[in-house]
């Protein structure tokens, strides 16, 4: 990868690298959030899919709070478990209620997700929810408050630097514990199956694991399948990055350029 290709390749690493300092200048304002849904697909009246659990992870002191319909019903004292699904849209009207609380109280926080991208899947997804249950009044993260881990990733090592799922395969590189970790589609059916509890711990592995892996990304730790060059763009983008985040080793190519120069003078004394 040479020329123009590299020069790209530079920038964008250059601008994912800003961007995760960013997050780790104040991380106690940064909260990893992750929600879980019902399937998107097999949905043939076109309705959105219902959302079950929301978890939210404060960056530096590690604090967790989640929204999730089992712990209202449960809260809910004339709602028995086997009552749960005929009182969902209440339930998660309540639920998504408490969650805008929590974000009217947090307007000042950056928002770091994993593909939140869009009203598929993502903070429109669950304004639109709320919306449909009669919700209102929902203060909007704007964009310059949302910080996408996935596309930083991409950003850091690469498209290639793992493969699909990226969440899931990123996670056993680095052997981090996936403890109740389910996929997009298995947490979909633990919601069809009515494992409320299963769920929710999913919900919750995840915003741990995403300031997981942001930390390990951050200190230059995080496990890739990437080549130095798919990373830098090339072998020479790669020195001269290093000449620039470590002055030690610019300090000693300094010290030789002076020496080199010193010994061509004394050359033609």
């Amino acid at each position: 990868m040479f020329g123009r290709d590299a020069g790209n390749r530079a920038r964008r690493r250059h601008a994912a690298k800003s961007d995760l300092s960013r997050l780790f200048q104040s991380p106690n304002s940064v909260l990893a959030i992750h929600y879980s849904c019902e399937s998107f697909y097999e949905r043939p009246d076109g309705s959105s899919p219902r959302i079950t659990s929301i978890a939210v992870r404060n960056l530096g002191s590690g604090q967790t709070v989640s929204f999730s319909i089992h712990q209202l019903a449960e809260r809910d004292k004339k709602i028995k478990p086997d009552e749960i699904e005929s009182s969902y849209d209440d339930l998660e009207r309540k639920m998504l209620k408490e969650f805008y609380e929590f974000v009217d109280r947090n307007r000042t926080c950056t928002w770091l997700h994993w593909n939140m991208r869009d009203v598929n899947y993502g903070f429109a997804a669950i304004a639109h929810r709320y919306k449909v249950l009669g919700g209102k009044d929902v203060f909007e993260v704007p964009d310059h408050q949302l910080s996408d881990l996935a596309r930083l990733l991409v950003g850091l090592f690469g498209v290639g630097y793992i493969g699909h799922p990226r969440l899931a395969r990123i996670v056993e590189k680095n052997n981090i514990t996936n403890k109740d970790f389910l996929t997009g589609e298995e947490e979909a059916k633990a919601f069809v199956d009515k494992q409320y509890v299963k769920l929710h711990q999913s919900t919750l592995r995840k915003v741990d694991i995403l300031t997981n892996l942001a930390e390990r990304a951050h200190d230059g730790t995080l496990k890739t399948n990437a080549t130095r060059s798919e990373i830098y763009g090339s072998e020479v983008a790669y020195l001269t990055s290093i000449l620039q985040e470590h002055w030690g080793f610019a300090l000693i190519a300094l010290i030789g350029s002076i020496a080199s120069i010193i010994g061509l003078i004394s050359l033609f004394k």
